[in-house]
């Protein structure tokens, strides 16, 4: 017998929605194929490995040509004032390597610096060879020979005009954070490893620091959301003096002051003030200061104004005779200020009669710098500056006037393509009698001194790992 089964029809809802959903499945089925096959979904591709290492070599290329009319000043030695005049052309090469990774710095400084012609003086030296280490949370230590520069570089400063300039063989410990900014510098220079014998390690002669020891903190504050800040500065340097390993001693000299910068707006105001103790290299007693102001005004963004005054305390009772010759009394206190490793060619006059070269004896009548300023870029890469000064003692001396005289200065720089710049200048100066007697002047009528240079700073090399 037959028997017949009956299969119920699917409602249409039921059938349209198996229909619907076999159809889904049929459409999503290849992209499912298709990402089973993917290799990204198998193995994940590697990221590239973050480059931390990052090496550069750099060149400096540095000539100057001088023309001077009584723009250096004459030997200590003379009877009489010496007519000065003279030109040459300076020359200063440095190749520059540097490493950095994300904890690690590290730069070595070659440089030759020399008058064209010279086979004498010229020399190569280590300018700088440092490593420095650094936390995240700000800490860090920098050691071997290193460039120190502080505020506005009046007290410490690289003097980069200079071709020697400076450096400084030291240790540096600090802290940088936000608004907090402290540094200790520890250096100690002698000549050999015979501790019974140490001397002065630097030569003063070859533009280096004649110190035999050193010790520096400062420490900076920035307020907070406010255009305000103070530096505090403590320096204790010593100085050996006599002969060595005879009686030879080593005297302690100190600094101690603060350096303040105020710039709300289209204003910069500074303010420095610096006092020193102790005993100086000649084992006298020191007892010296000095203070300056400026204020600077940008009304906009081609010109700036500027306007201040330096005071630098003088050695009491300072007498020159008519012969010509610094003569001076015996002095048992030391009162003329002495600005150390300071950029003396970017505050006291471009010409460089003060604090460059030393008074005889040592002694100096101290200096009052009265100033006023204009810097003008008419042009993207032109730059123009143009100053005068008053200059006088800063003690009266005995049967002459304190004023030294009247000084205008002109530069200009212009960079002709990147890491090319040209640069000249034209000063002269009206001295005064006090001028030509304290031997920093042929006469007294117009001192001239020009110049003009190139300096070419490419980067060479660059490469990162």
């Amino acid at each position: 017998m037959l028997r017949f089964t009956h299969h119920p029809t699917p409602s249409p809802s039921l059938t349209g929605r198996v229909g619907v959903g076999i159809l889904l499945l049929m459409m999503a089925s290849p992209v499912f194929a298709q990402e089973e096959l993917t290799i990204d979904t198998l193995v994940q591709t590697p990221q590239p490995a973050e480059k931390i290492n990052h090496f550069t070599l750099d060149l400096d290329f540095l000539s100057r040509g001088e023309l001077r009319n009584g723009g250096l000043p004459g030997g200590d030695d003379d009877d009489k004032v010496v007519e000065d005049k003279s030109s040459f052309i300076f020359g200063r090469t440095r190749l520059i390597l540097g490493y950095e990774r994300d904890w690690l710095q590290a730069k070595v400084n070659v440089q030759h610096a020399a008058i064209w012609g010279d086979t004498e003086d010229g020399a190569f030296s280590l300018y700088e060879a440092w490593v420095k280490m650094q936390s995240r949370n700000g800490w860090f230590a920098q050691i071997g020979r290193q460039i120190l520069s502080y505020d506005d570089e009046r007290i410490i400063g690289s003097n980069d005009w200079a071709m020697a300039a400076n450096s400084h063989d030291a240790l540096r410990l600090g802290y940088e954070h936000k608004w907090h900014k402290a540094h200790v510098i520890l250096a100690y220079n002698q000549n050999d490893d015979n501790t019974n014998e140490g001397g002065n390690f630097f030569d003063a002669d070859n533009g280096y620091q004649p110190y035999k020891s050193m010790i520096t903190a400062w420490y900076h504050y920035d307020v907070p959301r406010f255009p305000l800040g103070v530096s505090l500065l403590f320096m204790n340097v010593g100085m050996q003096y006599g002969e060595k390993g005879v009686n030879d001693k080593t005297c302690f000299q100190q600094l101690f002051g603060g350096y303040v910068s105020f710039s709300p707006k289209r204003w910069l105001i500074e303010a420095s003030y610096y006092r020193q103790t102790g005993r100086e290299e000649h084992d006298v007693k020191l007892k010296t200061w000095m203070a300056s102001g400026k204020v600077t005004y940008t009304p906009s963004k081609i010109c700036s104004i500027e306007a201040g005054y330096d005071y630098l305390s003088g050695d009491k009772y300072f007498f020159v005779p008519p012969s010509g010759y610094v003569g001076l009394m015996r002095h048992t206190v030391v009162r003329g200020f002495n600005p150390v490793f300071g950029t003396h060619h970017k505050f006291y006059g471009a010409m460089e009669f003060f604090y460059v070269d030393t008074y005889y004896g040592g002694f100096t009548p101290g200096l009052q710098n009265a100033f006023i300023g204009a810097h003008i870029t008419p042009l993207k890469n032109l730059d123009i500056y143009a100053d005068y000064h008053y200059y006088a003692t800063g003690t009266k001396i005995r049967t002459l006037n304190m004023t030294l005289g009247h000084g205008l200065e002109l530069e200009t720089d212009y960079t002709i393509i990147k890491d090319i710049k040209v640069s000249a200048g034209f000063s002269f100066m009206t001295g005064t009698k006090t001028m030509e007697q304290l031997r920093r002047a042929s006469d007294d009528s117009w001192l001239r001194w020009a110049w003009l240079s190139v300096k070419i700073s490419p980067r060479i090399f660059s490469i990162k790992w």
